[in-house]
């Protein structure tokens, strides 16, 4: 999905309306991997994430099971 001579492409929430730096930001890292990372610190640490733990996140986000 993102070859490593890629750039990677960091998405914020649509609630954030793009303009806060007090967000998460999510990117596709490889075929089946996402990562996440503070906003703040763009060259700080990434938890990365496969995509069945990434996927159930968010299906309790949008069931309102979290957050």
């Amino acid at each position: 999905m993102n070859p490593a001579n890629e750039p990677r492409i960091w998405v914020k929430s649509s609630y954030s309306n793009g303009s806060s730096e007090d967000c998460v930001e999510v990117a596709a890292l490889a075929p089946h991997t996402h990562g996440i990372r503070d906003s703040k610190r763009k060259t700080g640490p990434i938890l990365t994430v496969d995509a069945s733990t990434w996927r159930a996140f968010l299906n309790g986000v949008h069931s309102r099971a979290i957050g």
